[in-house]
Protein backbone atom coordinates (compact mmCIF):
# COMPACT_ATOMS: atom_id res chain seq x y z
CA UNK A 1 0.00 0.00 0.00
CA UNK A 2 2.86 2.36 0.87
CA UNK A 3 4.51 1.68 -2.46
CA UNK A 4 1.27 2.40 -4.31
CA UNK A 5 0.81 5.70 -2.49
CA UNK A 6 4.43 6.65 -3.18
CA UNK A 7 4.02 5.86 -6.88
CA UNK A 8 0.73 7.77 -7.06
CA UNK A 9 2.24 10.80 -5.32
CA UNK A 10 5.26 10.72 -7.62
CA UNK A 11 3.00 10.45 -10.67
CA UNK A 12 0.86 13.40 -9.53
CA UNK A 13 3.98 15.53 -8.94
CA UNK A 14 5.34 14.55 -12.35
CA UNK A 15 2.06 15.54 -14.02
CA UNK A 16 2.05 18.89 -12.20
CA UNK A 17 5.58 19.67 -13.33
CA UNK A 18 4.68 18.54 -16.86
CA UNK A 19 1.72 20.93 -16.95
CA UNK A 20 3.90 23.84 -15.80
CA UNK A 21 6.51 22.94 -18.42
CA UNK A 22 3.82 22.77 -21.12
CA UNK A 23 2.44 26.15 -20.10
CA UNK A 24 5.93 27.64 -20.29
CA UNK A 25 6.47 26.13 -23.75
CA UNK A 26 3.11 27.50 -24.93
CA UNK A 27 4.06 30.94 -23.61
CA UNK A 28 7.34 30.87 -25.50
CA UNK A 29 5.51 29.70 -28.62
CA UNK A 30 3.15 32.68 -28.37
CA UNK A 31 6.14 35.03 -28.12
CA UNK A 32 7.75 33.48 -31.20
CA UNK A 33 4.49 33.63 -33.13
CA UNK A 34 3.90 37.30 -32.28
CA UNK A 35 7.42 38.26 -33.21
CA UNK A 36 7.88 40.73 -30.35
CA UNK A 37 7.99 40.69 -26.57
CA UNK A 38 4.81 41.74 -24.76
CA UNK A 39 5.18 42.68 -21.10
CA UNK A 40 1.65 41.50 -20.32
CA UNK A 41 2.57 37.85 -20.87
CA UNK A 42 3.98 36.26 -17.74
CA UNK A 43 5.86 33.02 -17.44
CA UNK A 44 4.18 30.07 -15.77
CA UNK A 45 7.05 29.69 -13.32
CA UNK A 46 9.66 32.32 -12.51
CA UNK A 47 12.46 32.11 -9.98
CA UNK A 48 14.43 35.27 -9.17
CA UNK A 49 17.31 35.89 -6.78
CA UNK A 50 17.48 39.22 -4.97
CA UNK A 51 20.64 41.16 -4.12
CA UNK A 52 20.59 39.80 -0.57
CA UNK A 53 20.68 36.23 -1.89
CA UNK A 54 17.01 35.52 -1.19
CA UNK A 55 15.16 33.38 -3.71
CA UNK A 56 11.69 34.47 -4.80
CA UNK A 57 9.38 32.18 -6.77
CA UNK A 58 6.23 33.00 -8.68
CA UNK A 59 3.74 30.43 -9.98
CA UNK A 60 1.19 31.70 -12.52
CA UNK A 61 1.86 35.29 -11.43
CA UNK A 62 1.29 34.63 -7.71
CA UNK A 63 4.30 35.13 -5.45
CA UNK A 64 5.19 32.16 -3.27
CA UNK A 65 7.42 32.40 -0.23
CA UNK A 66 8.15 30.26 2.80
CA UNK A 67 6.89 33.04 5.06
CA UNK A 68 3.44 32.85 3.44
CA UNK A 69 3.34 29.10 4.01
CA UNK A 70 4.34 29.52 7.65
CA UNK A 71 1.62 32.14 8.21
CA UNK A 72 -1.00 29.87 6.63
CA UNK A 73 0.11 26.91 8.76
CA UNK A 74 -0.04 29.00 11.94
CA UNK A 75 -3.47 30.32 11.00
CA UNK A 76 -4.78 26.80 10.43
CA UNK A 77 -3.35 25.62 13.74
CA UNK A 78 -5.00 28.55 15.53
CA UNK A 79 -8.35 27.88 13.91
CA UNK A 80 -8.40 24.17 14.77
CA UNK A 81 -11.36 23.97 12.44
CA UNK A 82 -13.71 21.03 12.73
CA UNK A 83 -13.91 19.13 9.46
CA UNK A 84 -17.18 17.19 9.26
CA UNK A 85 -16.09 14.98 6.38
CA UNK A 86 -12.79 14.14 8.05
CA UNK A 87 -14.48 13.04 11.26
CA UNK A 88 -17.13 11.12 9.28
CA UNK A 89 -14.39 9.33 7.33
CA UNK A 90 -12.54 8.44 10.52
CA UNK A 91 -15.67 7.01 12.15
CA UNK A 92 -16.55 4.98 9.03
CA UNK A 93 -12.98 3.71 8.86
CA UNK A 94 -13.02 2.68 12.52
CA UNK A 95 -16.37 0.93 12.07
CA UNK A 96 -15.22 -1.00 9.01
CA UNK A 97 -11.98 -1.99 10.78
CA UNK A 98 -13.88 -3.33 13.80
CA UNK A 99 -16.37 -5.18 11.57
CA UNK A 100 -13.52 -6.78 9.62
CA UNK A 101 -11.67 -7.83 12.78
CA UNK A 102 -14.81 -9.39 14.27
CA UNK A 103 -15.70 -11.22 11.05
CA UNK A 104 -12.16 -12.61 10.74
CA UNK A 105 -12.29 -13.72 14.38
CA UNK A 106 -15.64 -15.48 13.82
CA UNK A 107 -14.37 -17.22 10.68
CA UNK A 108 -11.21 -18.40 12.42
CA UNK A 109 -13.27 -19.69 15.37
CA UNK A 110 -15.49 -21.64 12.95
CA UNK A 111 -12.45 -23.12 11.20
CA UNK A 112 -10.82 -24.11 14.52
CA UNK A 113 -14.06 -25.65 15.72
CA UNK A 114 -14.15 -28.18 12.88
Amino acid sequence: MKMFMLKALFLAALMFVSVLFGMQQANEGIHRMKGFHDGDFKSALTIDETNEGEVQASVLGNDVSSHDLQKKREKLEEMKAYNFFSSLGKSISNGISELTEKSVAIITDLIKGK
